[in-house]
C-alpha cells in the first residue's frame, strides 16, 4: 500500500507553474475571486487560493459583496469582468446565498475565463474532448494523482461514488476520454444504486465523492484497488481545539492495507484542487495570448 501524497504532488505542479509564469515577460495571468457573504469556510478557501496565486506569481484580486447583494447585481459584476481583457480567470466562491441560482451564476462566467470549470459550455466541451476546455479542478486533480501511480487506466474498471456536477460526473467523463489517463470503463453509483458493494468490489479504481464520513468500508474494496477519497467531512473530536477533525468518505485505517494506492484526508485530493485552479488560470492566460475561445 502506498499513500498518494496530494501535498507533494501539488507542490511539484505549483513549482512547474511558477517557472512557466516567470517566463511570461509582457504580462502575467490574473484571476478574480468573488465572495458573497461571510461564510467562514469560504473566507478560508479564498484566502488559501490568494496565497497560492501569489506564491507562483499569478495576480489575484478579491471582490467581496454582502450577502444581501441581488443576483442581478452579481451577474452585472461578472459581465464587467468577462469584458475586462486584463482578467483571465473568474472564480465565484460557493456556496452562494440562498436567493441566488448557483447554476445561473456559474453559467454567466465567460467559458474562456471559467477556471473553476463549472460553466455548462466547458462541461460540454469536456464531453467533446476539446483540449482548450477547462475541467473542474477536483476531477482534474484526481487525474494528476492517477498519473503519479503510473497506472495504465486503459480498460480499467473505474467506479465513481457520486454524481455531482462538480466531481462525480466530470471525473467519469475525463476517464472515458481517449488517451492516458483515460480509456477506462466507468460505472456511476449513487444514493439510489442498489447493492452498492457489489459494484465497488469490482473497481480497479474507486473514487468516493459521496459526502458521508467513513462510508466506504474494507468489505467494499477489492484487494489491490486504487482508492481516491474526495470526501471532506467534519466529525466531533473533543481532543481537538476546533472540536472536530476532518475525515474522508473512506474508512482509511480499515481500507488502506487492502489497497495499492490510497489518498488520505486531509492531504490527498484537497491540495490538488487548488493547484489545478492555478493550472487552469495559466491555461486561460495562454489561451488569451493565442486568441483561443472556448465556446
Amino acid at each position: 500500500m502506498e499513500v498518494l501524497d496530494g501535498n507533494a504532488v501539488a507542490s511539484d505542479l505549483l513549482n512547474d507553474l511558477a517557472k512557466k509564469v516567470q517566463s511570461f515577460t509582457h504580462a502575467k495571468p490574473c484571476v478574480v475571486f468573488i465572495r458573497v457573504g461571510e461564510d467562514p469556510a469560504s473566507i478560508s478557501y479564498v484566502r488559501k487560493k490568494e496565497k497560492t496565486a501569489a506564491q507562483i506569481g499569478i495576480e489575484s484580486r478579491l471582490m467581496i459583496f454582502p450577502e444581501t447583494l441581488s443576483e442581478d447585481s452579481l451577474l452585472e459584476k461578472i459581465s464587467e469582468l468577462n469584458s475586462d481583457p486584463v482578467v483571465h480567470g473568474i472564480l465565484v466562491q460557493s456556496p452562494l446565498p440562498s436567493h441566488m441560482d448557483d447554476r445561473k451564476v456559474f453559467n454567466h462566467v465567460s467559458p474562456a475565463k471559467d477556471v473553476d470549470g463549472f460553466n455548462a459550455t466547458n462541461l460540454g466541451l469536456i464531453c467533446q474532448e476539446n483540449e482548450h476546455a477547462f475541467a473542474s479542478c477536483t476531477p482534474a486533480g484526481i487525474l494528476e494523482l492517477l498519473k503519479r501511480t503510473n497506472t495504465d487506466t486503459t480498460g480499467k474498471h473505474v467506479v465513481v461514488l457520486g454524481r455531482s456536477l462538480i466531481v462525480g460526473k466530470p471525473v467519469g467523463m475525463l476517464l472515458l476520454q481517449k488517451g492516458e489517463p483515460g480509456n477506462a470503463t466507468v460505472t456511476y453509483c449513487h444514493s439510489r444504486t442498489p447493492d452498492l458493494a457489489q459494484h465497488t468490489k469490482q473497481a480497479d479504481i474507486l473514487i468516493a465523492a459521496i459526502g458521508k464520513p467513513h462510508f466506504v468500508t474494507e468489505s467494499m474494496v477489492k484487494p489491490g484497488a486504487i482508492v481516491i477519497d474526495v470526501g471532506i467531512n467534519r466529525i466531533p473530536d473533543k481532543s481537538r481545539k476546533s472540536g472536530y477533525r476532518l475525515v474522508g468518505d473512506v474508512d482509511f485505517q480499515a481500507v488502506s492495507p487492502k489497497t495499492s494506492y490510497i489518498t488520505p484526508v486531509p492531504g490527498g485530493v484537497g491540495p490538488m484542487t487548488v493547484a489545478m485552479l492555478m493550472s487552469n488560470t495559466v491555461k486561460a492566460f495562454e489561451n488569451s495570448l493565442a486568441n483561443i475561445q472556448t465556446r
